[in-house]
């Protein structure tokens, strides 16, 4: 039977090119939006954690629901050593102490609220591999009365590198302090509104201005994305019941997360609708060909062959049309997915960013199985629609076709 139903692929070159392209385009279709679309997320993930918030971000108990109402209540007290307990974890990079403060900004002609953050500038350096300087250069740890701005801050002022600006800030003990600052430059990360109000100076110029060695946040950063959980859990075990609380970047960012769920929804009825035109184009290519083969079939049950052999017959080929299809549609797409990733794909910049970036496929060994699944399992169930109603054809409206 296989022998016959291979020979029998030979003989209809055409129909089984016909049937073999649909299987074939409709494998590649499903890898290359699958890959477009799993590097969106991927890319405005890794975006998300690399231009400001990193993998995890550790509080004191009740800074997250209370820390802006009383933002020097909920504090970490000593930082380094819970840093130190923090960096024993597996995979955990660094660990990075920032004081985030509400201040004005005095350029000498007007003012500017703004949210500044006290940064230690060479392990943000690291963890911000996303952020884009738009003028001057990053934060360094000799710049001890430096600050960045966020691009919308320093157009709203109107600064360059190298202006002074003076910030002024509440302490902890709720008295005015004010430090002259000059600017290195300016930054754009994945949040328009972020870097409409953002500044950054370091560490020791953020405990200075607010009278505090106490920080707000330890932010970790690890050497894997998909571990984030995982150390997490193991943090939460670590830190003392009660005392700490630990957020992941996801928790973390509301605009991810909504722009995620909108992506999804788009792009997940796209798939849908590229996944009916696969099993649509293949069933027509399959069933075409069955129907054309009539007399064929007729002229077989004429012979002897019964019902059931035909329709073993006509399964038997798509089952090799649709393996080989399925195969060459997969390595087809990886190969194009290879080399689109090569080039790139320019893309505009995602809601609330002045950011653009360059898209890519990237290959999910699920997605490829999927792709692959769909595409033979189209072709076998669309087999066995037309092997069984082939089967029901009279023998005698079976020869009468060839006439």
């Amino acid at each position: 039977m296989l022998k016959l139903a291979f020979r029998n692929l030979l003989r209809h070159k055409g129909r089984t090119a016909l049937t073999l392209a649909a299987i074939l385009l409709g494998v590649v279709g499903l890898i290359l939006s699958g890959g477009f679309v799993e590097d969106i997320y991927v890319q405005l993930r890794e975006w998300t954690i690399h231009s400001r918030l990193g993998h995890l971000q550790v509080y004191a108990a009740g800074h997250y629901r209370h820390g802006r109402r009383e933002p020097y209540q909920y504090m970490v007290a000593e930082p380094e050593q819970v840093a130190e307990g923090i960096a024993r974890a597996p995979h955990v990079v660094d660990v990075l102490q920032r004081v985030s403060f509400d201040a004005l900004v005095n350029n000498g002609r007007g003012d500017l609220p703004v949210l500044g953050e006290g940064v230690e500038p060479d392990k943000e350096a690291r963890l911000g591999s996303a952020l884009r300087i738009v003028s001057g250069r990053q934060l360094a740890a000799s710049d001890r009365l430096g600050i960045l701005l966020g691009q919308g801050v320093a157009s709203s002022l109107q600064l360059q590198p190298g202006d002074y600006v003076t910030l002024v800030a509440t302490t902890a003990a709720g008295s005015m302090n004010s430090l002259e600052l000059q600017v290195v430059g300016s930054f754009a990360s994945v949040s328009k509104d972020y870097d409409a109000r953002a500044v950054r100076i370091p560490l020791e110029a953020a405990r200075e201005l607010l009278d505090t060695d106490a920080v707000h946040a330890l932010v970790v950063s690890l050497d894997d994305t998909l571990a984030t959980e995982t150390v997490r859990s193991a943090l939460s075990s670590v830190l003392p019941v009660g005392a700490y609380e630990v957020k992941s970047w996801e928790e973390l960012d509301d605009f991810y997360r909504k722009t995620v769920a909108l992506y999804r929804r788009q792009f997940g009825f796209f798939q849908v609708v590229i996944l009916l035109m696969v099993v649509l184009s293949v069933a027509n290519s399959v069933n075409m060909s069955a129907y054309e083969r009539t007399g064929e079939f007729g002229t077989l049950r004429a012979l002897g062959e019964r019902s059931s052999g035909v329709v073993r017959l006509i399964v038997a080929e798509n089952v090799m049309l649709g393996l080989a299809g399925a195969l060459l549609g997969a390595a087809l797409g990886l190969s194009l997915a290879w080399a689109i990733s090569l080039v790139g794909i320019p893309m505009p910049p995602p809601p609330n960013s002045d950011l653009g970036y360059t898209a890519l496929i990237r290959i999910e060994p699920v997605r490829v199985l999927l792709a692959l699944a769909v595409g033979f399992g189209a072709t076998v169930l669309s087999a066995l629609l037309a092997a069984f109603r082939a089967a029901r054809v009279p023998v005698v409206d079976g020869l009468r076709w060839n006439v």
